[in-house]
């Protein structure tokens, strides 16, 4: 990254601080397979920098907004942002840096509690006020009263489209049709409140402070159906028998969660397809022939 680049995130970062700001050292930090990530220090602080493409300053902001609004419900903790900015050759967002420990004996049972008390927090319509990011593709927040509608077309729908474009297996789309038709019967005598979710809670997205307090980053966030954040928790693993207990202790789930939760993760199987291809088409269809056998 150039220079002029750095030198734009110090003026940003010397901005939103209220304080001259000299970067004294850059580290690249692994990790992510999106953006470029740095732990960068000067006058005694250290930032988390994220770094794209100029274009992607919106995805930037987004996802600010995102952490913002997670944090203004006091459950749990997030990298507080700092700022988010472009020039002609990036764009960038800095975050707050937090030193992780290992968690301690209660630390997953907090987590479950917090992401329990996150969903507590609601709104009058599912979606969001913005479109923001699932990974590094468009994901559509347009508000709807309607869970399922809304799922069926913001999700469900717009990853099927985009499955299409990249050449996914005709069969799968043709059950995925018959699937997002038959939704209602998934939601038999279940009424769906709009939850504030982080939006894409694997076990890759959060962790604990050196204290064992547990803390979420990279959310996707939107108001939807709190099973569909404790779904992805089961995706891809790293959540523990105490995350689980806590939760349903604080927040009891409704009949059904085992069905509606490969559902839920069917949006995330398609996505990983538009990301990467591969066997993730064989994937989602056997979600979506386990999916239609209940309707």
């Amino acid at each position: 990254m150039n220079a002029t680049t750095w030198a734009d995130i110090s003026a940003g970062i010397a901005g939103a601080c209220g304080t001259a700001l000299a970067l004294e050292s850059r580290t690249p930090v692994g990790g992510g397979c999106i953006n470029r990530c740095y732990r960068v220090a000067g006058c005694g602080r250290a930032f988390f920098v994220k770094v794209n493409a100029a274009g992607r300053r919106a995805m930037f902001e987004a996802e600010a907004a995102g952490l913002a609004e997670i944090a203004a419900t006091a459950t749990m903790r997030v990298p507080a942002p700092v700022c988010a900015g472009a020039n002609a050759d990036a764009a960038w967002l800095v975050l707050e840096y937090i030193e992780f420990g290992e968690a301690m004996t209660q630390s997953m049972a907090r987590l479950g509690e917090a992401l329990a008390a996150l969903h507590r927090a609601t709104a009058r319509k599912f979606g969001w006020a913005r479109d923001n990011t699932i990974g590094s593709t468009p994901q559509i927040n347009t508000q709807n009263g309607d869970w399922i509608s809304f799922w069926r077309d913001c999700r469900l729908g717009h990853q099927l489209n985009l499955a299409a474009h990249n050449g996914a297996p005709k069969e799968l789309l043709k059950k995925g049709e018959r699937l997002a038709a038959g939704l209602q019967a998934l939601f038999a005598n279940r009424a769906v409140k709009p939850a504030l979710l982080h939006g894409d809670l694997w076990g890759g997205n959060a962790g604990f402070d050196r204290d064992g307090s547990p803390v979420v980053f990279d959310p996707a966030v939107y108001y939807g159906d709190r099973e569909a954040d404790l779904a992805m928790t089961e995706l891809f693993g790293g959540f523990s028998a105490d995350f689980y207990a806590a939760y349903r202790g604080a927040f009891a789930l409704d009949a059904g969660y085992d069905v509606r939760k490969q559902l839920y993760n069917l949006y995330h199987v398609l996505n990983h397809f538009n990301l990467f291809g591969g066997g993730y088409a064989a994937q989602a269809e056997t979600l979506v022939d386990r999916l239609l056998a209940e309707i």
